[in-house]
């Protein structure tokens, strides 16, 4: 038995064919391994963003509710590792992901049995260097539109004149490099995770000509900052979305170098294949650029999902699904049952009898966020958006054992002496006995304009009640009592179902639970 799984950051549904797209990337292979597959209309990321996401598809359970940012715990129990424990699987990631190599990325492929890392991505100073000064300093000329960095004009400048050198073709070719070397052996999961369409959207010239006329790329805006879209001019918004959409078809064309692959060996008929997305990105809808920072609308959360696996009949699916179900769906495709294996309580749900046509849903609703912020809940018609009680957005707490966010540490780099003195450890999470710090959210000051604690809902309005089955826009909140106070139920369950701490009760102003009902329904589960 053998997996593939493909992972292309930032990949928005609203562009593609295969999605009913009104704004059409050129995606021949995307749609290539749509017309195989069961393609997923109500798929939704979990935790936002990059890491908590991959967190979350690799533990198979939602960490939103107890942390931001970080890397694997000490305490996860992965699926790499179950897979090698278990069944002998060989597990192989090619990614040019460099938030693996940064702090709060801790531990990630070292469960994997072996991995490549293709550098030269966004911020990565590889290719950078020192001047009379020591570090440049980044100085954006005149008139440019967008996020600025001499780090990547340095890996820009190598890959001129030489698509093949820009690092998603350089991640897809290796991929099809090693199935090709390995496309006879049995037992592996090849993890393949493209950096893009992620921004910078930047990409050889002639993905860029596929979109209505050629332009001198040096001068068209193609790297967005996280700022309201109020900050661009029409021109600079309409340019952005092209050069989103190019770096789409690029990621695609080199996919399906990957595809030649398994169409070559006819790989279809005992291999499991995956393929979607850690979130998506707003380009100017509903006033934003960037994510995390603004409403969680579906243009971050509703993803392109599909999978294709022998047997399988093509087609469509509306089931409520999520990317912590990678979780349970590939152990269960290697003959692991999750249940008896896994040392903590999974919140994924098996996607093989949905792919097999044996039942219609795996869950009756599903819970996504970003740390900190709304909590909100979807059941097949309605989203509520659950925005805090109050402006201090408190009591919120972190927990975790692994104090890194993203290029950070929880400590002396964003607290000061008093504020460390509020730091607690003990075992403080219902579905671990690990013993965790628990810190105070508001006293750790991390300036990332996506995910900073104290302004991380200053474009929050609160809360709000979405029908989208007359508004999947999000342009209209409901104003109806009686469905929101159901909302307020099925998001009061959702949150016991999915281990939240009680003080998210609290800080979101619902009546809180009884502490003997709350660890009755999250109790920890020991082998």
């Amino acid at each position: 038995m053998k997996v593939i799984y493909i992972l292309s950051d930032t990949m928005n549904r609203r562009f593609l064919q295969c999605y009913g797209a009104k704004e059409k990337a050129v995606t021949p292979n995307i749609d290539r391994l749509a017309s195989r597959s069961v393609v997923f209309d109500n798929a939704f990321t979990g935790s936002m963003p990059c890491m908590p996401a991959r967190r979350d598809i690799m533990t198979g359970r939602l960490n939103f509710l107890d942390r931001p940012w970080g890397g694997i715990e000490p305490f996860d129990h992965t699926l790499a590792s179950i897979l090698t424990s278990e069944k002998n699987v060989y597990s192989h990631m090619e990614t040019d992901h460099y938030h693996y190599a940064e702090r709060g990325g801790e531990n990630y492929w070292t469960h994997f049995t072996s991995w490549n890392l293709e550098r030269g991505t966004e911020f990565d100073t590889i290719n950078w260097g020192p001047d009379k000064t020591g570090i440049p300093k980044d100085v954006a000329p005149e008139g440019y539109a967008g996020r600025y960095s001499e780090a990547y004009n340095c890996s820009r400048e190598l890959y001129a004149g030489d698509k093949e050198q820009y690092p998603t073709p350089r991640t897809f070719t290796a991929a099809a490099q090693w199935l090709e070397k390995h496309h006879d052996a049995d037992n592996f999961l090849l993890w393949v995770e493209g950096f893009d369409p992620h921004e910078p959207f930047d990409t050889p010239p002639e993905f860029v000509d596929l979109y209505d006329t050629p332009e001198n790329c040096e001068n068209s805006p193609f790297w967005p900052d996280y700022v309201p879209s109020e900050r661009y001019t029409e021109d600079n918004i309409a340019q952005i979305r092209k050069h989103y959409k190019a770096t789409v078809s690029m990621v695609d064309h080199y996919l399906g170098k990957l595809l030649n692959v398994v169409d070559k060996h006819d790989m279809w008929k005992d291999t499991l294949v995956i393929f979607t997305t850690d979130h998506g990105f707003m380009l100017g809808e509903h006033g934003f650029m960037g994510k995390s920072y603004m409403p969680d609308y579906n243009e971050m959360y509703n993803i392109p999902f599909m999978a294709a696996a022998p047997g399988v009949k093509p087609g469509r699916s509306d089931a409520l699904v999520q990317n912590i179900d990678v979780f349970p769906t590939v152990l269960q495709w290697f003959g692991i049952d999750p249940e008896k294996v896994c040392r903590n309580k999974i919140h994924g749900k098996n996607l093989l009898p949905l792919l097999y046509g044996k039942c219609d849903k795996v869950r009756e609703t599903l819970l996504f966020g970003c740390f900190a912020k709304t909590v909100n809940i979807y059941d097949g018609r309605y989203i509520y958006m659950r925005a805090p009680k109050d402006q201090t957005n408190e009591p919120i707490h972190i927990y975790g054992a692994s104090m890194a966010v993203r290029n950070d540490f929880i400590g002396l780099e964003s607290m000061s002496d008093e504020e460390i003195d509020t730091i607690e450890m003990g075992r403080h999470l219902s579905w671990t006995n690990y013993p965790v710090y628990k810190v105070p959210a508001n006293n750790v000051h991390w300036e990332k304009n996506s995910l900073n604690f104290q302004r991380i809902n200053r474009y929050i309005d609160g809360s709000k009640l979405y029908d989208l089955t007359t508004d999947y826009e999000q342009m209209h909140p409901l104003d109806d009592p009686e469905v929101q106070q159901q909302m307020i139920e099925k998001l009061k369950q959702a949150m016991m179902e999915h281990d939240a701490p009680q003080e998210q009760f609290i800080r979101l102003g619902l009546p809180e639970q009884r502490k003997d009902e709350f660890c009755e329904k999250n109790c920890i589960r020991r082998l």
